[in-house]
């Protein structure tokens, strides 16, 4: 995510750029690593949230994974669920991966405000029990291989955080994959969908769609 970040810091709000201490372009290019992370943390979730609301409605049939994260020598889970385009939807890191958690993570999966046509998951028998109870009117797939779209979007997390040399604390992992996803999907297009002309026109609206969202401006 750093450097999706770093084209924000450009042109980073002013109030910000007044209580860091920036004053001119020349300074902002010189940040340092660390900075740069200090600016990913502290505004990759509102620019997450932002693509969130200007995006298109997510597709209707939903992919949920769950994946072990090891914190301080701990066992996490990360819930994740994406559309069938792959589109991240939303991520949830939590130590269990039982009834409650899977309760807890439909909530969360709720509060987009739309209903799926269907869900697709593994066996584990938590989905089945949180579905019954949350989303009892929808279709529940539990086929083999109908869910290798959420599986293999573990990948950039797992890429992630072999760079970051694992995540720091529950929070900390919660915090940067929720932005993380977000920002990420919005420019991973599937590129196979498009010929070489209309790939290069979604990819000019979708920076075009961020440097909206960041309020950052093409140079001239």
């Amino acid at each position: 995510m750093l450097h999706l970040c770093i084209a924000a810091i450009v042109s980073p709000p002013k109030s910000s750029v007044t209580a860091s201490g920036f004053t001119s372009a020349s300074q902002l290019a010189t940040a340092t690593l660390k900075t740069v992370r200090y600016w990913c943390l502290k505004f990759g979730q509102t620019y997450a949230n932002s693509l969130r609301r200007k995006s298109p409605r997510p597709g209707d049939r939903w992919h949920l994974d769950e994946v072990i994260l090891k914190i301080n020598g701990q066992l996490h889970y990360l819930w994740r669920a994406v559309d069938q385009d792959g589109d991240v939807l939303d991520i949830l890191v939590q130590s269990r991966r039982n009834k409650e958690a899977a309760k807890k993570f439909f909530r969360k999966l709720k509060r987009l405000r739309y209903v799926p046509r269907a869900l697709i998951t593994d066996k584990l028998k938590s989905y089945r029990a949180a579905k019954a109870e949350l989303m009892p009117s929808i279709e529940h797939l539990e086929q083999k291989y109908q869910n290798n779209r959420a599986e293999n979007s573990h990948q950039p997390t797992r890429l992630r955080e072999k760079v970051m040399r694992r995540f720091k604390s529950a929070g900390h992992a919660q915090r940067f994959l929720s932005a993380f996803g977000i920002i990420t999907s919005h420019f991973r297009v599937v590129r196979h969908l498009y010929s070489a002309s209309n790939y290069r026109e979604v990819m000019k609206l979708r920076f075009a769609g961020w440097q909206e969202v960041t309020h950052s401006e093409s140079s001239p």
